[in-house]
């Protein structure tokens, strides 16, 4: 059997576990944060998620998992292109892909963790680490996030762009010889 490798697909992959592990990370986090702050109880705080700010913070965590999914299918994807259909990423393409793979990791979870704390330090809970509590929500604080969320969503946007657009030239490049 042939060594046939997908260099984009192995590299698609290596970032969705790479963010695996951020999101593990946060939850990690937020039961250390239980642990330590006992007045805290971060379980009610999420099952008023959907109110004020707060749901921000669950948008945040869901939309976190599906950039992961979403790394991971895109993997599968250029694997396809480079295995099954033997079709190189070179020049144009090769260029296209790289801002792919940094737009769609870096305006991702930008997005997505910025949300994150957006509804943290809205609904109160950053208090925390100044008072021990969970404060008051904070609305006027949630307007400061806007602007960069939607800086990280063009990140996100271009990136997952260019990635359609080197997908495509490499899949009208004819296949190249068997490696």
């Amino acid at each position: 059997m042939d060594d046939v490798k997908s260099t984009w697909g192995n590299r698609f992959i290596i970032a969705a576990i790479l963010q695996g592990g951020i999101i593990t990370l946060m939850a990690l986090s937020m039961v250390g944060a239980q642990a330590v702050f006992t007045k805290v109880n971060m379980i009610q705080f999420l099952s008023l998620s959907f109110e004020g700010p707060a749901k921000w913070v669950f948008l945040g965590l869901m939309f976190y998992l599906i950039l992961i999914v979403a790394i991971a299918v895109t993997a599968v994807f250029y694997s396809h292109l480079e295995i099954n259909l033997k079709r190189r990423f070179s020049g144009k393409s090769k260029f296209l892909a790289w801002i792919h793979l940094i737009g769609m990791n870096v305006g991702g979870t930008g997005t997505t963790l910025l949300m994150i704390f957006a509804g943290l330090s809205g609904s109160g809970v950053m208090d925390i680490f100044t008072t021990g509590e969970i404060g008051k929500p904070n609305l006027a604080v949630m307007d400061s996030f806007i602007p960069p969320i939607g800086l990280f969503i063009g990140f996100l946007a271009i990136g997952v762009m260019c990635g359609g657009l080197a997908y495509t030239l490499a899949y009208l490049r004819k296949p190249s010889p068997i490696q």
